[in-house]
Order: structure tokens, then sequence, then C-alpha cells
């Protein structure tokens, strides 16, 4: 039988428990949240900046209730843009050192298993008083960055300001309107110019997109599911697709990020960078591309593997998804390091940029609240809050626990996956071979969200064959599905 909801989430419990983090929160953070008081626009700086009345949106998830980052944009008659990209200022709401703050500091990232969210922040700050809700009035950092009509970004400040949500949108439906597939979502109509104002962000999102491709930014597309429930049980898998919402959340992330980083480089401040280094296995991401009739460069190029990664996309999507993971696992996990302004020595390789922080999801990372920490003290021209030695800690201990919540959300994706085909053993789906090697034979189920081990029938076959399987067995509880020869 299936797994039911409940069971899922203690099996989430216990996975999340097992990699180290702590659901839940100690009655000494309880009583700071219950006891603290949501800031005021009477009690703000009065250095923030009223700027309630633009047209603020943010898209995200359908269910997310953590929001971080709101938009507006703006063009002046020169075919100059104003991208303004405001952040929930956690930092007002979370003292540096406080109950709150350490148990943060702790488990430093929200752990999204799709079945249950394990927050780093109480929900009573992440989606209510620091989330930047509809129609609520919220402090936050603006991110201003003016982006000239040939798409470059040419000038970036930092500063605080008050402002509303006057749309709060969904990736899903946002997207397929954006398309022309769908009908105008409500909240969009609901908001006056409103409409103008996201199809201004296409505009200006593809345009940063143009350059970030000139650069060398690397474009994936992978196969993530999410649970679907219904009546309050998991019932399928369901695998959004990359559409224009996304690109423009995206987008505007990236250039804040590279804003944020520039910003406290100009300030002569020592920052915690987020960099995906030159990949080490190029040789075999040469290979890969060499099996496609392409060869790249000796020394590792971003261009040169981008235009192959495009290529490719476009003469075998079927595949692509499959290329996209085996190249994202050549190139390694990103990680944050500590440099100082002048000693940069890595930048991000699959975004192309030198320049790179996390700085757009204060609720949901640590290393972003500590950032939003570094810039408050470089914009008040006052003393850094961390010394050298302690953000070199912080940046290790956040690389350490994002990489034990990638693998608990991958374990439970696997989970469901073999709970739902449970009762499916026996059954023969139609496959793509996903891997073949020593370590063994690993198929993905084309008309269903779930990849298996191959136990027999392996001969004569490699990496890009179809073929039909037949469901052997699953281990629902390690997320084992294994497949024979159909």
């Amino acid at each position: 039988m299936p797994l039911t909801l409940s069971e899922l989430k203690q099996r989430a419990n216990r996975a999340v428990s097992e990699a180290g983090f702590h659901p839940g929160f100690p009655p000494d953070v309880l009583r700071e949240v219950s006891s603290a008081k949501p800031a005021g626009p009477l009690a703000s700086s009065t250095e923030a900046r009223d700027l309630r009345s633009l047209l603020w949106s943010s898209i995200d998830n359908d269910e997310s209730r953590d929001l971080d980052q709101v938009e507006y944009v703006e063009k002046s008659p020169d075919g100059t843009i104003r991208l303004l990209v405001g952040i929930a200022d956690v930092d007002s709401s979370v003292t540096k050192g406080s109950a709150i703050d350490r148990r943060a500091a702790a488990e430093s990232t929200s752990v999204y298993t799709g079945v249950e969210t394990f927050p780093m922040l109480p929900p009573e700050l992440s989606t209510e008083r620091t989330s930047l809700l509809q129609e609520q009035d919220r402090l936050v950092l603006i991110t201003e960055v003016r982006i000239v009509p040939s798409g470059e970004a040419e000038y970036h400040e930092v500063y605080p300001a008050w402002l509303r949500n006057a749309a709060k949108l969904a990736y899903s439906t946002t997207g397929a309107w954006l398309e022309g597939g769908a009908p105008v979502p409500s909240a969009i109509s609901k908001a006056p110019g409103m409409e103008a104002q996201l199809r201004l962000q296409q505009e200006t999102s593809e345009k940063l997109r143009g350059v970030r491709k000139q650069h060398g930014a690397l474009a994936f597309n992978s196969v993530e599911a999410t649970p679907v429930l219904e009546n309050g049980e998991v019932k399928a898998l369901a695998v959004r697709q990359h559409n224009p919402a996304e690109d423009i959340i995206e987008s505007f992330m990236v250039a804040a990020n590279v804003a944020i980083a520039k910003y406290l480089r100009d300030h002569q401040r020592v920052s915690i960078r987020r960099v995906v280094k030159t990949p080490q296995r190029w040789d075999r991401i040469q290979a890969v591309a060499e099996q496609h009739g392409t060869k790249l460069p000796d020394t590792p190029d971003p261009r040169a593997l981008s235009n192959f990664l495009a290529a490719r996309q476009a003469a075998d999507p079927l595949h692509f998804p499959d290329l996209s993971l085996a190249i994202v696992k050549l190139l390694g996990p990103g990680e944050y390091v500590v440099e100082a302004p002048g000693t940069e020595k890595e930048g991000h390789f699959g975004l192309a940029v030198t320049d790179y922080t996390h700085s757009t999801a204060p609720n949901r990372r640590y290393a972003d609240l500590i950032t939003q920490r570094l810039l408050k003290a470089a914009a008040a021209d006052g003393a850094s809050p961390y010394s050298p030695a302690e953000l070199a800690l912080i940046a290790a201990h956040c690389t350490d626990r994002e990489d034990a919540a990638r693998k608990v959300e991958r374990l439970m994706r696997k989970v469901v996956a073999a709970s739902l085909l449970s009762q499916r053993v026996g059954e023969v789906f139609d496959g793509i071979v996903t891997g073949a090697s020593q370590k063994g034979t690993y198929v993905r189920l084309l008309a269903f969200p779930a990849e298996g081990r191959l136990i027999r029938g392996t001969q004569g076959i490699d990496v890009g064959d179809k073929l039909r399987v037949r469901l052997a067995s699953v281990e629902v509880d390690k997320g084992f599905i294994d497949f024979e020869r159909g």
C-alpha cells in the first residue's frame, strides 16, 4: 500500500533528523517569537523610502508563503530600465545573537521535502511578519539596478524602503498566461496596470537572459517532481515545466545577487560569496560533448559549454534533462566562500559571472541573512558585524547544511515515487537509460517522474537508449525502485 501523507511526513521528519537538522523550535525561540513586536512605519528608520505606491509583485510556488522577493520595473524614454528588487528585511526582526538567530545559524536553511517544510525561521516570522505578503506593508532592502538598452547592468544602489506587494502570483498560472495559453490570473487583473508591469518584467528578463547567454551562462532542464495532494493524500507526482515566470524571477535574482556582491566589493567589505568553481572534471565534460559530435576547447570555457547545451536542447529535448543532470554533476556543487575585495579568486562558472552572492532569500537561507547584515553595516559606513574568521566558519557550515538539505529533498522525492509505484509492481513502462557504468544501469520512466535501477537485462544497452521495463520491486522506506527488461 502507498504510504499515507501522515506516514510520509513521519519519514520526512526522520530523514531531516538523520541529516542533522532539528525539526521544531526550542522554548527560548518560541518565547522570543511571542514577545517580539512587528516593525511599524512609525518605528522604522527615517531613511527608509516610501515605495508603497509602486506596482510590486511576487512570483513563487503556488503554496509558498515565505515570500522573500518582490519586483518592479519602469522604462525611461531612452530605453533604460530601472529594476527594483525588494528583499524582506529579516534582520530587523531577527537580532544577531538572539535565540532565533542561533537556531537559524545551526539549521542554516529551510528544507522542502514536498510533503512537509522544515523552516529555518519560525513560521510566525517567515510566513507572516517578515514575509512579503499581498496587501501588507513591509520593510525591505531595495537593490536597484539600471539596465541599458543592450541589456547590460551599468548601475546599482542599495537602500531601505517600505513597500506593499500588490499581487502574490504563482509560477504555474502566471507562466501559462505569459505564454499565451491561459487567461489573466485574477491577482493580476485586480491590480490596475499590473498586466503591463508583468509584460515589461518579461521584456527586462529577456534582455538580461540574452546578455547572460552571450557571457556563457549555462541553461539546464532537470526533471524534478512535486507531490500532488488531494483530500490530504498524495495522489501523484507532477513535473513543473520551466516557463517565462520562472525566467523573470531567475533573471532578477541573478541581477540582484551580482549587484549586491559588487556593492560590498565597492565598499571594501569582506563578504560571503556563492561560487561554482571551474570544473576539475572538464575532461569528462569534453568526453560527453564528444559523444554528441561537439569538440569543446581544452581550457574550461562556459560560453562553449553553453552553446553546446543550447544546441542539444534544440536537437533532442527528450534526452536533454538527462544530459543536464550529467553536466550538473560534473560541474560540482556550489559552495560559500569568504573573500575580501581584490582577492576574489572564483566566480560562478554556471552563471558566467565573477561577482555573486546569495542575498535574495533571508527567510530561507542563513547566508542571505548574514549578507543583509553586512549590507546594512556597509551602507552605514559602520564596522562589520562579523570578523573574517567568523564569516569563514559560517560559510563552511552553510555549505554543509545546504548539501545535507539537498540530499534529504532528493531522498524524499524517491520515497514518494516508490510509494506511488508500490501497487504497480509487475507493470511495464516505457523508459530511457540515464546511466550505464560499473556502478549500475539506471532508467528514467517517460510517463511517470521516477528513476530506478535496472537489475536484469542490462546487456547491450547504453545511455540514451529507449526500452520497455517491468517494475520488479520497490523498497519505499529507502526510495529504491528496481526494474527488469520488459
